[in-house]
């Protein structure tokens, strides 16, 4: 795709003023600074902090995509999410999706019942810290008609990145703040609980610690191998875990594990 430099001087012109925009005013200059450079399907913004739910920042998807995307992600699913994961750490630049990915993500139960439903090709991100604790993510997704971002196009990508983390640093700056109102909301009881939906779950169904670490990293999409790296113990012992988490919750496969997961959201 040719660039179309005089689309992206329109869309950078606005940002020399400095004037502080809203939430989307500041996507869809986003998302017309990347049209500029290639072709993709959708966008959407998070910003994460912790464990909390996730803001909701931007997207362009339609009211039945919103649904899956936003609405079901952020009631759980954003806990297995490599995204999230990335922006807890955090580490910020352009990744693609596979970059980060656990070593079993594409074949784990979550993929396959979840994230497969998206329909997408590839998924790459703009990771930028804007506090101690919070990093937007912005994403730009293609479905599998599209394709998956070339070498090239991933390129681009990398050089902007310097403009849009101006551009969500400049704008979205004083996220805490709304973390903070949306923790204030819920003890008010005027709204769903933003806690972490995960911790309940494992209170719930009443695993231990270090079961709880090894579950959730099961569900990521980490093989044995992987997760005893993570945790600094043996392969074996991670299998001893699991089967005795299996034989404590009554079930017998990562499809039944996820089930249950989802079910107890919330609890």
């Amino acid at each position: 795709m040719r660039i179309d430099l005089d689309s992206f001087f329109q869309a950078v012109a606005p940002l020399v003023s400095g004037a502080r925009m809203d939430d989307e005013a500041v996507g869809n200059t986003f998302r017309t600074l990347m049209s500029t450079l290639m072709t993709f399907d959708y966008v959407v913004v998070f910003a994460y902090r912790g464990k909390e739910r996730p803001l909701d920042l931007y997207s362009t998807f339609d009211a039945e995509d919103h649904v899956l995307f936003v609405t079901l992600y952020q009631a759980g699913p954003y806990l297995l999410d490599p995204f999230y994961h990335a922006a807890r750490a955090p580490k910020p630049g352009v990744w693609r999706m596979r970059e980060l990915a656990p070593d079993r993500f594409f074949s784990s139960e979550y993929y396959r019942t979840y994230y497969v439903q998206t329909g997408l090709a590839e998924e790459v991100g703009f990771f930028v810290p804007v506090s101690e604790q919070v990093t937007v993510v912005l994403s730009l997704m293609r479905r599998e008609a599209t394709g998956v971002f070339r070498a090239a196009e991933f390129a681009l990508l990398r050089k902007a990145e310097p403009l849009v983390a101006a551009l969500v640093r400049h704008h979205w700056a004083e996220l805490d703040r709304r973390f903070d109102t949306a923790l204030a909301r819920t003890e008010r009881g005027r709204r769903k609980s933003v806690h972490p939906p995960a911790d309940g779950v494992w209170r719930h169904l009443n695993l231990t610690e270090r079961e709880a670490a090894i579950i959730e990293l099961v569900l990521q999409g980490h093989s044995s191998e992987s997760i005893g790296l993570k945790l600094g113990i043996s392969t074996g012992t991670v299998k001893v875990h699991r089967r005795n988490v299996y034989r404590k919750l009554g079930i017998s496969s990562q499809t039944q594990l996820l089930s249950l997961y989802i079910k107890n959201l919330g609890h």
